[in-house]
Order: structure tokens, then sequence, then C-alpha cells
């Protein structure tokens, strides 16, 4: 996440809790949520959420 938006992040929190909770939220939106779905995210499958809400990757070269 920091290295494709890290221009446009101003925070990212990591918040701890119990009983395997899993969520990632976007600007107060609930993007994924493990106990929601009952599983696992597939990989890359938030970075796609992400990417469908702020655009592609930017490259920082």
């Amino acid at each position: 996440m920091l290295n494709g938006w890290a221009p446009i992040i101003e925070d990212i929190d990591l918040v701890p809790s119990s009983g395997g909770r899993f969520e990632v939220t976007l600007d107060g939106d609930l993007l994924f949520s493990k106990a929601a779905l009952g599983r696992h995210a597939e990989p890359g499958e938030i970075a796609g959420m992400v990417r469908e809400r702020l655009g592609p990757q930017i490259d920082r070269d």
C-alpha cells in the first residue's frame, strides 16, 4: 500500500482487536471484513479494492 500510494495517503491506522477480526476501511468505508465474509482476503484482493477507490499506483521514478 505504501509503495504504490504513499504520495496521497495521509495516514494508516492499525487497530488491535480480538477474535481474529481483520477489517480494512478507507475514508470511513468498510472495504473488507474477514468476520462478515468468513474468509481471509485473497492475495491482491485488498490492493484491488484500494486501486478502485484511489486509482492506479503512483510511479515514483
